[in-house]
């Protein structure tokens, strides 16, 4: 019997087949994403309240303790690591094992987020009664009452909180077979990671946190990489192994001046006489049209043959601002200048690769 043919007999089988699990995958991308987008339209003042709670936390020298159970509890995890990332004191706590001694945590000055799409899940909804007695204030990141269509009653861990975000999830990503709806915390996860997101980017936001404050707390891997100063990068410095060339010196003068360091960087800048600010490039590249051109061009000024007002990038660049330039416009070589438009450096591309920030 053929796939189809048990769909047929038994409609909570689905069809099979590369079409099929695709449209399905399409399916549960665009449920969760509609979720994503009806939480967007409701967000209001709570979403401001709950930014003022954990600014005045933070500010007060406390900390960010998400709690949740099961999968809320993994979403709870992220949300305090990427608080964490952007410079916000948090942390993730069971809810279970604050029950069992881990409340001596808590202090006075923190703030609490506690997640439950239900928002009667025992555990959450009894660590947040808890805390609230004692004085801390609790987002709740929940179903909401009555979920999209509204209207219903207040959840257990509703009535606790002092501010809710509400995920607005009623059903969850995709259906079966039988057009049921799939029981697996889907959108409401999607959601409720979504919110604390949301929240964390806004306090840190707020606070004005910066990308160096970033890449302090996040020094490795692809991430750190990209937020490394561009000076970092630079082997090839100017006054060191970059000659800088004037305009009326020949292209062979040049390479001669370039050949007088040990390692001869893929580019040569020109830069004006008397200012000394980068008025144009000579590439590697150039060198090998130029001499299919004519050979004989070797004898010209290369500022007549170099490529006028390259694109360049201030010292204050950051990796992520060379490997854009790289991809936007496939430049090999990157004059770095100073604020008054002279050349520092010349960064090439194969450090870029060495670092993995750009493939081959």
């Amino acid at each position: 019997m053929t796939s189809r043919e048990l769909t047929e007999c038994d409609p909570s089988r689905t069809a099979s087949g590369p079409d099929a699990e695709v449209e399905f995958a399409r399916a549960v991308l665009r449920d969760e994403a509609d979720a994503v987008r009806r939480a967007a339209d409701v967000l209001g003042e709570e979403f401001v309240s709950a930014v003022d709670l954990v600014d005045r936390s933070i500010a007060g020298g406390g900390t960010v303790l998400v709690s949740g159970l099961g999968k809320s509890g993994l979403i709870g995890q992220k949300i305090a690591s990427t608080m964490a990332s952007l410079g916000i004191a948090a942390h993730a706590v069971h809810p279970t094992d604050a029950a069992h001694g881990d409340l001596g945590r808590f202090r006075s000055s923190d703030v609490v987020i506690c997640l439950s799409h239900s928002g009667e899940t025992e555990e959450v909804v009894a660590l947040a009664a808890t805390l609230k007695q004692d004085g801390l204030p609790v987002i709740a990141i929940t179903k909401g009452g009555g979920g999209s269509s509204g209207g219903g009653r207040p959840s257990s861990l509703e009535r606790v909180a002092d501010v809710v975000l509400a995920e607005c999830v009623d059903v969850e990503a995709a259906r079966d077979g039988a057009g049921r709806a799939m029981v697996a915390p889907t959108s409401s996860t999607t959601v409720a990671l979504a919110l604390g997101d949301a929240l964390a980017l806004a306090v840190a936001r707020r606070r004005a946190f910066t990308d160096e404050e970033f890449r302090r707390r996040h020094p490795g891997g692809h991430l750190g990489g990209l937020l490394r100063p561009v000076l970092d990068l630079l082997r090839f410095r100017a006054g060191d192994n970059l000659p800088l060339i004037e305009p009326a010196e020949s292209v062979a003068q040049a390479l001669e001046h370039a050949a007088t360091v040990s390692r001869r960087p893929g580019a040569i800048l020109i830069v004006e006489p008397g200012t000394g600010r980068l008025a144009g490039i000579f590439t590697d590249g150039d060198l090998r049209r130029l001499i299919r051109k004519d050979p004989g061009l070797l004898a010209s000024p290369i500022g007549d043959v170099m490529t006028p007002s390259p694109r360049s990038l201030p010292d204050s660049a950051l990796a992520r601002d060379a490997v854009n330039l790289v991809r936007e416009h496939r430049q090999d070589e990157i004059p770095v200048i100073d604020d008054k438009g002279r050349p520092v450096g010349l960064l090439d591309v194969q450090d870029l690769i060495a670092m993995r920030l750009v493939k081959d």
